[in-house]
């Protein structure tokens, strides 16, 4: 028996419906593959690329509700049951816990499909009465049980505690607001390659396929509803990338009032470190006639970044090295500007990547910190004097965006703090009131530094 979400596509594909305890059974080997410390993206790779929507759709869902589900399941067995098992039972409890309006299915039917999802399966058929047990309890006791889990914080936040308290710390006056912004659904936001239209003219492109879409910021366009980029106007010709509103920000920033360091009229010599996979690279070619140098030690990112600066019709001098040994790959010749992405806990991002939270441990913000106060000592020497360096994370702690740079600057006495936007917390278009600047109304959680360097 098929069984059809409750508010389903307005065009559903011509192939037939996959069978949602299919759906579910993968959905539950994504949680126990992040449970096991594995990130979301390779565990959907190992998925049937038919099942691969509607898992990803249901995965993302339940990692949103993870901290209720595993709750409610401690209410209803004191025992742990099998990880497969758990796995499985924790999908179908943060499916079936979430508001009415935000749930894909009914809950009959998540209870329905997860037992059937049980019986499929080896590693789960002889729990499949344990677990159409604890579904039929929690319907039956909703209102108590969920009572009952108000009282841990990580079942109100669905966070672990640490983070939490983390956020809390860190952002005294923001941290509900920072924790609900992670809870919610990220739009499709798109940059406009100026090279080859406008803002104004992609909108009308949009408009004229009945696709809601309004602009945010300078170059981008927020979807009013996702859909596959291929099949948007202009992407095989490189009209547009996908690219946060927060991260839009990077280029200019750094372009800003930026030139030669010597006062010449030559070419803006510009590294971005870490760049795969190159977003804010092809945003500086854009916007600039320069020479920009996209460094990344993986070198199959670096062939990412390669495939899309193609598709945009634009040319970067492409680098496979490490960030932090500048010997192994540096000319000698200093760069007037260097925007350095570093590698970081992605806490602003987790609305985008669900997983996040999950993944992470405390003792990763100070290992981390570690690596970009190492990235940020080592490429400063290679900055020419009047030259510029963007230091940016997609991280909301303290430790990787303000405290790293006052230390920085604590360290330098040659490094100049410019205006910066700071710490951007994670917003959505409710707060458009409170910044009526349209690029700050929906965006990840971001921090922006703006250096120069002085003579010492």
């Amino acid at each position: 028996m098929q069984h059809a979400p409750k508010n389903p596509p307005k065009n559903p594909p011509s192939a037939a419906p996959v069978p949602l305890w299919r759906q579910l059974q993968g959905a539950a080997s994504v949680v126990l593959a992040v449970r096991d410390g594995q990130s979301m993206t390779p565990a959907l790779e190992d998925v049937d690329a038919q099942l691969r929507p509607g898992v990803q759709a249901l995965a993302f869902h339940a990692l949103r509700w993870l901290g209720r589900a595993e709750a409610l399941r401690q209410q209803l067995a004191k025992r742990p049951p099998p990880p497969e098992t758990d796995a499985l039972l924790c999908v179908a409890l943060a499916l079936t816990c979430s508001p009415e309006e935000e749930a894909p299915y009914t809950a009959h039917t998540l209870v329905d499909q997860a037992v059937e999802a049980a019986k499929r399966s080896e590693a789960t058929q002889h729990q499949a009465s344990f677990i159409n047990g604890c579904l039929r309890r929690f319907l039956r006791e909703r209102e108590a049980l969920m009572a009952l889990t108000e009282k841990s914080p990580q079942a109100v936040w669905n966070h672990p505690k640490w983070w939490i308290e983390r956020v809390r710390q860190d952002h005294p006056a923001q941290w509900q607001q920072i924790l609900q912004a992670n809870n919610s659904q990220a739009p499709l936001i798109l940059r406009v390659n100026e090279r080859k239209t406008t803002q104004a003219q992609y909108l009308h492109a949009l408009a004229a396929m009945n696709i809601g879409a309004s602009p945010v910021g300078a170059q981008g366009v927020v979807l009013a509803q996702a859909r596959p980029v291929t099949a948007l106007p202009g992407f095989a010709e490189g009209h547009f990338s996908v690219q946060d509103a927060a991260a839009q920000l990077a280029a200019p920033l750094l372009l800003g009032g930026l030139a030669p360091a010597d006062g010449g009229q030559r070419r803006l010599n510009i590294l971005d470190a870490c760049a795969a996979p190159g977003g804010k690279t092809a945003h500086l070619l854009e916007l600039a006639d320069c020479d920009v140098t996209a460094l990344d030690i993986d070198a199959r990112r670096c062939e990412r970044i390669n495939q899309n600066l193609a598709r945009l019709g634009l040319r970067a001098h492409v680098v496979v090295g490490d960030a932090g040994r500048p010997g192994d790959w540096w000319d000698g010749r200093p760069y007037d500007g260097i925007l350095l992405d570093a590698p970081c806990t992605a806490s602003g991002i987790v609305r985008r990547h669900p997983d996040v939270r999950w993944l992470r441990r405390p003792t990763d913000i100070a290992q981390l910190a570690g690596i970009q106060a190492k990235l940020l000592g080592t490429l400063w020497p290679l900055l020419a004097i009047g030259g510029r360096l963007v230091y940016c994370t997609c991280s909301v702690f303290r430790a990787e965006g303000e405290q790293q740079v006052q230390t920085f600057l604590a360290h330098h006495t040659d490094a100049l703090l410019l205006p910066s936007p700071g710490h951007l917390l994670p917003q959505t278009g409710i707060s458009a009131a409170v910044f009526p600047d349209n690029l700050i109304r929906e965006h990840d959680g971001f921090y922006y530094a703006l250096l120069e360097k002085r003579r010492a």
